[in-house]
């Protein structure tokens, strides 16, 4: 019976956590006045001293308080039917997990929320980081496809490989100010026997991408043969986009190098997977 409550108790506090969020825009937010209902307090004054702690949290994690502290004034309803402004946080998720860190953990509200408020930012965390794989993983995909369409075309005009590898080198020197692959390689402390474009930030690799598809493109219309003639036309298109990303002050060559790929797709797998672990331990341990 008591495991039965507890279970009715965790999925009625999730359902009125995740109804408490208002969406303006897109932005995800709680009001503090609420989240005090939620959290098992019943006076303000109290609630303020540990929204003061959470703040001060916030701070020592190093990120700014107006960031996740929004003040802002609520009406609300009298006895009498009128109606009077109090002061009231607009408040992010990580804002109430700090919240709910520093909470009274006697109350069963808080014990929840400390769990809830962690897995949830961290879940957070998790589908912007791979929101930015995805783009770096779909950007590196489109290279490949194109460098493979490139050597082909370049075999099929007298080509062999080693000559595709020094007219892909030629192009990187185009885009990267005078330095080949081997050279990016060593100044990016990449390993010689792995692709420079696993290391590469989203920006270069889809630079890369569209001076490949270009060339690609050009090779085919205009039936351009042999080596010399086609590391001339491969130069031309990474020079010019060189020239767009200086035009938005990005130098290809100054940017740092990114976490290889295969190692954070490694990464956001196994932190996935002990997240969901995390959670299934948790929920089992508060059941009883």
């Amino acid at each position: 019976m008591v495991k039965i409550m507890k279970k009715e108790l965790i999925s009625t506090l999730q359902k009125s956590f995740e109804g408490c969020a208002h969406i303006v825009d897109g932005v995800e937010f709680w009001y503090a006045r609420e989240l005090q209902t939620l959290l098992g307090y019943t006076e303000w004054r109290k609630f303020l001293g540990v929204i003061e702690k959470a703040k001060e949290a916030c701070t020592k994690s190093g990120y700014a308080i107006p960031d996740h502290f929004v003040g802002a004034a609520k009406m609300v309803s009298l006895g009498s039917g009128a109606e009077r402004e109090v002061d009231d946080f607009i408040l992010t998720r990580y804002a109430c997990y700090l919240i709910a860190q520093n909470g009274d953990p006697r109350k069963e509200q808080i014990a929840f929320a400390q769990s809830y408020f962690a897995i949830q930012t961290r879940k957070q965390e998790l589908i912007e980081e791979r929101i930015a794989l995805q783009e770096r993983f779909e950007a590196r995909n489109k290279l490949i496809a194109a460098e493979t369409e490139l050597s082909k075309l370049i075999y099929e005009r007298g080509v062999d490989d080693a000559g595709f590898a020094r007219i892909r080198s030629k192009g990187d020197e185009a885009l990267f100010g005078g330095n080949d692959t081997k050279q990016m390689k060593l100044k990016l402390d990449i390993p010689q026997n792995r692709p420079l474009a696993d290391f590469l930030p989203t920006v270069t690799i889809a630079a890369k991408n569209f001076a490949t598809e270009i060339t690609n493109f050009n090779v085919q219309q205009n039936d351009v043969q042999g080596e010399i003639k086609i590391t001339k036309e491969h130069v031309k298109n990474n020079k010019e986009m060189r020239r767009v990303l200086a035009k938005n002050k990005i130098i290809p060559e100054h940017l740092p190098p990114e976490e290889d790929i295969k190692k954070l797709q490694k990464r956001v797998k196994s932190q996935e997977e002990k997240l969901a672990e995390a959670s299934k331990r948790k929920m089992q341990k508060r059941l009883g």
